[in-house]
């Protein structure tokens, strides 16, 4: 079980996140909270969001039918199973935990953070090249309780890892257009 840890004074939270800006995508904002009203992410939307995170896996991404993608995004968004919302997402073409984390993010900004090798850097966790389960579980976990205690948002904390992260010049790389 991974030990996440901010690794950098709490004090500097707020700052962090005010230097990340506002980089946050309104149009899929806008996308993610009719995706959670109309109670699922259309094709279209659901493959912008995906490109969002990681262009390279758009062609896989849109492999998925308008069936598919309304009958998996419908039953992630309809429970408030942690667990079968990731699962549900999973089972999309080409959606691994980052991605799932960001279709999750948009359709709720305030509940979750979103999976990127700079935050898992800043919380002391080294990258990997598949994300099980488990580890998704734990880290959002960590990261409301983070939040919690810190009397922050979950989106505050995520925009401060991030930050962080690029500000000491990590030598992690981007997994995707997560600025």
């Amino acid at each position: 079980m991974p030990k996440f840890t901010l690794a950098f004074p709490a004090g500097e939270i707020d700052g962090l996140a005010a230097r990340f800006g506002d980089a946050d995508d309104a149009r899929l904002l806008a996308a993610g909270a009719a995706a959670r009203k109309r109670g699922h992410y259309t094709r279209e939307e659901f493959i912008e969001v995906c490109a969002w995170k990681t262009f390279r896996s758009r062609s896989r991404v849109a492999t998925n039918t308008e069936a598919m993608v309304i009958d998996r995004t419908s039953r992630a968004l309809a429970t408030d199973d942690e667990r079968a919302r990731m699962i549900a997402l999973l089972e999309l073409v080409g959606v691994g935990v980052p991605t799932a984390s960001v279709l999750l993010y948009f359709a709720f900004p305030r509940d979750y953070p979103i999976l990127d090798v700079r935050a898992l850097e800043s919380l002391g966790v080294k990258p990997r090249s598949q994300y099980p389960l488990s580890f998704w579980l734990e880290y959002v976990t960590a990261c409301r309780e983070l939040a919690r205690r810190y009397r922050v948002s979950v989106r505050t904390l995520d925009k401060a890892l991030w930050q962080h992260s690029k500000e000491r010049g990590s030598t992690a790389t981007r997994a995707g257009r997560y600025p």
